[in-house]
């Protein structure tokens, strides 16, 4: 029942789903070489009967397991001649190429270079960690995943009604159940329900074949004896043992006691080794578990000593104890400070151990080593505010306790100490009282922690943030109100700008205010930016702002007014009018490259002054005017504002995702919409794929424009 054509094939509709490429090179014959890599049972060697079944090509199976290199120079000299003698190309199919050692694979890649073999690989290893990554960068790796239960149904009835090559000549019934039950045992894998159909229908009968037009009743025992058990999808070299003990971490780390207990379960029935489950659990009582409850790593400790001693079986009631314990223990990171430390050590030059740390046993009278220090054992509390870190690093902040276990106990005190170690280094160095009226203990750890947060942040879109604090100029009292910020861009930098005053941030969507609200997390909570969900479009989150006592001294905001209509930007304007008293907005604005200043002249056709003249009427069209916009701020109590235009040049990629979002996607008012509207659909299809032709792949100088709007309240 193996299929024939792509037509009765089933699932993997991301690679082979009409349109799909592979599906297209496979109807054209133009395969190129290909690895397929997915579980068992889910079509890697069928597709390549398939592509057998429909090429011109000369097609060679070969089976890693049983061929060795006298076999792949032999189809290697049968394929030379069928290009010399007949021109005809050679597919050369290797099942199971993961098992191939590397003189094996050593010996094809030449060939596969030069083009005399087309590879078509089929592994259930992971490519890149098992196949010659000179094979890998030369082919088209696919991805096959376990097919779902529509598709083994559909697989089922497919068996049940073909006449010639299934069991479509009798009348095959399933008593409630049966049939799902092979399809739910199957787990994803075809290969497993057709065995089990096979051993089903064939032995359900006294003698097979019975006489054609017979019942043939399979019941839910004779299913459950067809198909034992589940197979577990599991090796413990490859993919599946790292994405597994990956799962359990996380579970633990997430606090989830049952996920944590399936995938424990789940790589014990598959046979993973005990000690390394245990190995990864002592690690995650350090990481995970730390200081909030820091007997955790004692509890596992005692749990993979006792069970070298029982065992198992009886050993996995150790593995669920320690798994449980750590699931449902309060959780802190906190230890990852110790990192922070080491990065510190890696990028500081070498500081001095202070003078009053040193070792006062060899040299005391002559240098004045330990001069100064304070026992601690001589104070009641056995402590007292003195500066162990060297001056150069005087403050810095490395441990961060959390609320939670033990932590939670000691963490008011530990803070109290800090303020004191503060105002006692303060003191050493003389510093005039006034000076620290505004000082936040923690600022220097509270400006890495921001930075951690934002060191992925596109670099343009950091210029344009810098350009528009810079009009700010920020003071650190102050009290801020960001109205558009899903993604943090504006929050993160203004908080750490702001740290006696506070932060606003308006979001659209629970996800985003979710997600920012969970980064902010890192911070204590009283330090923390407020996250409200809602707008400045929506009445009820202006009038829950407006209803509180505290007033913004400044609203901070990126593309949020002028991509609406004139009214809708002067409601805005008003909205804005009874929260804060100035604002500083970036806006960005035509006037940077156009898509027909990097298409060469002449390169489009008869299409290029039509396509010229349509971009320019859209940008002639976007074009905004500064006295009107500068009129409706005015009207909106507003002072005239002042209006600064900037630009930024990066080195940007046309990829083929870019330009298919720029010239292919539905957002509102984008390029293709505007581009469809000037020419007609049909014709800016056409104009598109010729422009991603010429520009894709290419790395170009791309300007973007913007301006700086700020103003001040008009009272």
């Amino acid at each position: 029942m193996r299929p024939r054509t792509m037509d009765e094939f089933v699932g993997q509709e991301h690679i082979v789903g009409p349109g799909r490429l592979l599906r297209r090179a496979i109807a054209a014959d133009q395969i190129s070489s290909l690895i397929f890599y997915g579980p068992p049972g889910t079509g890697k060697t069928t597709l390549a009967q398939v592509i057998a079944g429909s090429t011109k090509s000369r097609f060679a199976p070969l089976n890693a397991v049983l061929a060795a290199v006298a076999d792949i120079r032999r189809e290697i000299a049968a394929a030379r001649d069928a290009h010399t003698l007949h021109g005809r190309r050679t597919i050369l199919f290797v099942d199971e190429v993961h098992r191939w050692n590397k003189s094996q694979q050593d010996a094809l890649l030449p060939w596969v270079e030069n083009g005399t073999v087309i590879l078509i690989g089929a592994t259930t290893e992971n490519p890149y960690f098992t196949v010659n990554k000179a094979l890998v960068s030369r082919s088209r790796i696919f991805q096959l995943t376990g097919l779902d239960e529509a598709h083994l149904f559909a697989i089922a009835h497919q068996v049940l009604s073909d006449t010639k090559r299934g069991y479509g000549r009798w009348k095959v019934e399933f008593e409630p159940g049966a049939l799902d039950h092979l399809v739910s045992v199957s787990s994803g894998d075809a290969r497993s329900l057709l065995n089990a159909l096979e051993l089903a229908v064939e032995t359900t009968p006294e003698a097979f074949p019975p006489p054609e037009g017979e019942h043939i009743v399979i019941s839910l025992q004779i299913a459950e004896e067809s198909i034992q058990r589940k197979a577990v999808l599991y090796d413990r070299e490859g993919d599946y043992h790292f994405d597994t003990i990956s799962a359990f971490i996380k579970s633990i780390r997430g606090s989830d006691p049952d996920a944590a207990l399936y995938w424990l379960a789940l790589m014990v029935r598959a046979g993973e080794d005990p000690r390394f489950i245990f190995r990864r659990m002592l690690v995650s009582a350090c990481e995970d578990i730390g200081q909030a409850a820091p007997e955790a790593l004692g509890v596992v400790q005692n749990c993979a000593e006792a069970f070298d001693r029982v065992g198992l079986p009886e050993g996995q009631y150790l593995l669920a104890h320690a798994c449980l314990y750590l699931s449902t223990a309060p959780k802190s990171n906190s230890v990852l400070g110790y990192f922070d430390a080491l990065k510190t050590v890696d990028e500081e030059a070498n500081s001095r151990v202070p003078s009053h740390l040193q070792d006062a046993s060899r040299d005391k009278q002559a240098f004045g080593h330990g001069e100064g220090y304070k026992y601690p054992h001589a104070w009641r509390e056995h402590w007292t505010a003195q500066q162990y870190l060297p001056a150069s690093l005087a403050g810095r902040v490395f441990y961060r306790p959390g609320e939670l276990g033990h932590e939670g106990s000691i963490r008011e005190t530990l803070l109290q100490r800090r303020k004191l170690q503060v105002a006692a280094m303060l003191e050493d160095d003389q510093s005039p009282p006034g000076e620290i009226l505004t000082y936040s203990p923690g600022d220097s750890e509270r400006e890495r922690w921001v930075r951690r947060l934002e060191r992925n942040l596109d670099s343009p879109v950091s210029r344009v943030r810098q350009i528009l604090f810079d009009s700010w100029r920020p003071l650190r009292h102050q009290r801020v109100l960001i109205p558009a910020d899903s993604g943090g861009l504006l929050l993160w930098e203004a908080h750490r700008l702001v740290p006696e005053g506070g932060v606003t941030a308006l979001v659209p969507s629970p996800k985003q205010q979710a997600a920012l609200g969970w980064l902010a997390e890192g911070l204590p909570a009283s330090e923390r930016p407020r996250i409200i969900l809602g707008s400045l479009n929506d009445a009820e989150t202006l009038a829950s702002l407006s209803a509180e006592e505290t007033r913004f001294d400044v609203l901070l905001a990126r593309n949020c007014l002028l991509r609406h209509s004139a009214d809708t930007r002067l409601q805005l304007l008003r909205a804005v009018h009874t929260l804060a008293a100035r604002f500083h907005l970036a806006e960005g604005v035509p006037g940077g490259t156009r898509i027909g200043q990097l298409v060469p002249s002449g390169s489009l056709g008869g299409s290029e002054q039509l396509f010229r003249e349509a971009e320019e009427s859209i940008y002639r069209d976007m074009d905004i005017d500064t006295d009107a916009l500068a009129n409706l701020i005015e009207k909106g109590g507003w002072k005239r504002p002042e209006i600064r235009r900037h630009e930024i040049t990066e080195q940007r990629g046309l990829t083929s995702q870019l330009l298919d979002r720029w010239f292919f996607s539905n957002g509102e008012n984008g390029y293709r919409q505007r581009m469809e509207l000037a020419l007609g659909e049909a014709e800016w299809r056409e104009l598109a794929l010729k422009l991603k032709e010429l520009l894709g792949g290419k790395t170009i100088a791309w300007t973007s424009c913007f301006w700086i709007i700020s103003s001040v309240k008009n009272e």
